[in-house]
């Protein structure tokens, strides 16, 4: 009985002396992630394939989306089917996760589109929309503000793609809007963490820093005229008819239906 207690002495400190050359556990940077907190699945890419073929009759109404956006010189400066997103809260309220805005209601999201281009993405790189267009019902359910020009597709919610702390996308983005909202008629408002709203419906801004003080410091707006651009008029909502010749179709938006 002794022999199995002796070998069982003798291999503890072999198997402590093991134990001891395990290299230590490190945990690694996090992953950027910046859609994580809003974006779940069903409003990912996966759920936009699935969503677009369930009924006959929206890869036709998407195609007719995007090529508006190409008639205007907007297209691609997200992708398209980014901004069909509707609200965060849409599995809560029982909605879609997508929605196709009405066409009376396409030419608002231009010029927000415009200044997206122009003074958003140079500041703090590519974007990604998690929110446009909510229907009033679904704006209602997932607490928008009861005027909230997400109504009216005037609205984009958008997260940075590029690693940047949330004080400085908030100077930077503040900076961009001083000197620029107002020619573009622009909102900008922030939200927690690194989602923040650009529309252009009125200059203004609103959001607190984590200081708990204004994102932006409040300054009298620069004189500036308003820059309103001609804004095509939407076709209709269609599928667009055969083409002889291949050439003649503007680029193709990566997720749009084949």
């Amino acid at each position: 009985m002794a022999l199995p207690f002796l070998l069982l002495a003798l291999a503890q400190p072999a198997a402590a002396a093991a134990a001891s050359t395990v290299p230590p556990f490190r945990v690694g940077p996090p992953v950027w992630n910046p859609t994580g907190d809003y974006v779940i699945a069903g409003q990912d890419e996966a759920g936009y394939r699935r969503w677009v073929m369930q009924q006959a009759w929206r890869p036709g109404l998407v195609s007719s989306f995007h090529r508006y956006l190409m008639d205007n010189q907007v297209a691609l400066i997200v992708p398209t089917w980014q901004l069909l997103r509707t609200a965060s809260d849409w599995a809560k309220c029982g909605a879609e996760p997508f929605e196709v805005p009405p066409i009376d209601e396409w030419a608002h999201v231009v010029q927000t589109l415009r200044f997206v281009r122009d003074y958003v993405i140079p500041a703090v790189g590519p974007v990604e929309p998690v929110s446009a267009y909510r229907n009033p019902i679904l704006n209602q359910c997932a607490g928008g503000a009861r005027e909230s020009v997400h109504m009216s597709m005037s609205a984009i919610d958008l997260v940075p793609l590029l690693p940047i702390d949330r004080g400085r996308m908030m100077s930077r983005l503040c900076a961009a809007h001083a000197i620029n909202g107002p020619r573009y008629n622009v909102g900008l408002g922030f939200y927690a963490k690194l989602r923040f709203h650009v529309d252009s419906w009125k200059y203004r801004t609103w959001g607190r820093n984590d200081a708990g003080t204004l994102a932006c410091p409040a300054s009298p707006p620069r004189p500036a005229p308003v820059l309103v651009a001609p804004v095509a008029t939407p076709e209709s909502a269609e599928p667009p008819a055969p083409v002889a010749s291949s050439a003649t179709l503007p680029p193709a938006d990566p997720l749009a239906p084949r």
